[in-house]
């Protein structure tokens, strides 16, 4: 007997964040970019051209959200829309990797042709972009994706701390938007007080390498829900250990990966000398709450089996 899997978990709360954010990012960012190319200051247009992709990521979280509700029941979708987020952030890693590729090109190429930069106009735009990003974390900010991704390999609890990459991602874009604002607000300072105009180049290509790292971390952890990576061998081992438990039951195959939105897809082959009804089986796995559970029983030196 299998169930399909629920549609994948959904908040109200998430998605209004992210269009909320989505609107306060596209207003600072024509600043940024206006008074950046203005101004000649790097780390401002740095920041602005960082932002444009972030609208552009914000508004695909919010389609990914709205996407996943309405089909969550389609039959199309075998096992529910629970990927759909996953893809989302998936692109949106893409996304800030490339950004943050033309940032530190663009910042290497100012530090090696310097030009003049007008710190005064430059200055309160830089300040009013890092208080748009701080409120823009404070939106996004949600307690259960602050996990690592090293969940992937030391998975606690099951399912409880599952991510939502594609929150994930837009929290993300935001704690880098806030990274560079900060970093352009440093260098627009040493600049002025200082006369290290050097270093607004610099935090460009500082920044730049800061967020190509986490995008990869983040392309990583949506590529492993998006390929049926397994999520846990821990998990396998109290499957297989919950299983065996009863005499003389032996697993002989177990496959299980994730749908999505904490939700865990379970195929299992039991072998036994004596096989039991396949409910019996399911009863010793319901304490693991996975969404779509099909069991194949076998008895020992037999070819066929009766999957339940």
């Amino acid at each position: 007997m299998a169930t399909h899997a629920p549609a994948p978990p959904s908040s109200a709360r998430r998605e209004r964040g992210v269009l909320a954010v989505t609107a306060l990012t596209a207003v600072m960012m024509v600043v940024e970019i206006v008074v950046g190319y203005a101004t000649r200051s790097m780390a401002l247009l740095a920041d602005g051209w960082h932002m444009a992709t972030h609208v552009g990521a914000l508004g695909l979280a919010s389609v990914a959200y709205a996407v996943a509700r309405r089909y969550a029941s389609h039959r199309a979708f075998t096992f529910g829309t629970g990927k759909v987020p996953a893809l989302a952030g998936y692109t949106s890693a893409v996304g800030l990797g490339l950004v943050a590729v033309v940032m530190i090109v663009e910042s290497a190429t100012r530090l090696l042709h310097p030009g003049a930069i007008d710190f005064a106009r430059s200055l309160p735009v830089a300040i009013a972009g890092l208080v748009v990003n701080l409120a823009s974390v404070f939106l996004l900010h949600d307690d259960h994706d602050d996990h690592d991704d090293h969940d992937h390999h030391h998975h606690h609890d099951h399912d409880d701390h599952h991510h939502d990459h594609n929150h994930r991602a837009a929290f993300m874009h935001v704690v880098a938007d806030t990274l560079t604002s900060a970093l352009a607000i440093g260098a627009l300072l040493a600049g002025r007080f200082l006369g290290w105009t050097w270093l607004d180049a610099v935090t460009g290509v500082v920044g730049g390498l800061v967020i190509l790292r986490w995008g990869f971390g983040l392309c990583r952890s949506a590529a492993f829900e998006l390929l049926d990576v397994s999520p846990s061998t821990r998990l396998h081992e109290e499957i297989r250990g919950a299983l065996e438990s009863a005499g003389d039951v032996r697993v002989s195959d177990l496959r299980v990966w994730s749908l999505g939105g904490g939700a865990r897809n379970c195929v299992v082959t039991v072998t036994s000398a004596a096989p039991r009804a396949a409910g019996d089986y399911r009863q010793r796995l319901a304490s693991f709450a996975l969404a779509h559970l099909t069991i194949e029983v076998r008895r020992s030196g037999d070819d066929g089996g009766a999957a339940g």
